[in-house]
């Protein structure tokens, strides 16, 4: 009897792969749902301020313009000068220190400019220990 049971043990393999075609089958009903639902959910909005709840404009301020090609230039109302992102922060400090406490440093830029370059501006700022940073945004007709 031993002798029979290896025999016929040989004849038999075990399997050892991984059966995929229910998964597969699981993974097309899914599929099929979320294609029928998709069109179906409605898209949310975002309540967005609007630029008549901000504060009123500083009475001292100066601006940093982030131009199309990545130059940064600050400007104050004597004058304006083209500086690297390292000098903008320490240049806006300076200055805010020498105004008084509702001074503001206000960035500027053109709609084209991408919004890594102003993330980057206002990132400079924050490092220098700017204290009041703002948007110019401008007002569309209602």
């Amino acid at each position: 009897m031993p002798a029979m049971a290896s025999r016929s043990g040989s004849r038999r393999r075990s399997m050892n792969e991984i059966n995929m075609v229910p998964f597969i089958d699981v993974m097309l009903v899914l599929l099929i749902i979320f294609m029928v639902t998709a069109p179906m959910l409605t898209p949310s909005s975002i309540d967005v301020p609007s630029v008549g709840k901000g504060k009123a404009q500083p009475k001292s301020f100066a601006t940093v313009i982030v131009g199309k090609d990545g130059d940064v230039r600050f400007k104050t109302r004597d004058a304006e000068r083209t500086l690297n992102l390292r000098e903008i922060g320490t240049t806006a400090r300076q200055w805010q220190e020498g105004q008084s406490a509702e001074s503001a440093v206000i960035i500027a830029a053109d709609k084209s400019v991408q919004y890594e370059a102003v993330v980057k501006a206002m990132d400079a700022l924050q490092r220098a220990g700017v204290q009041r940073v703002g948007l110019s945004v401008k007002q569309g007709n209602p």
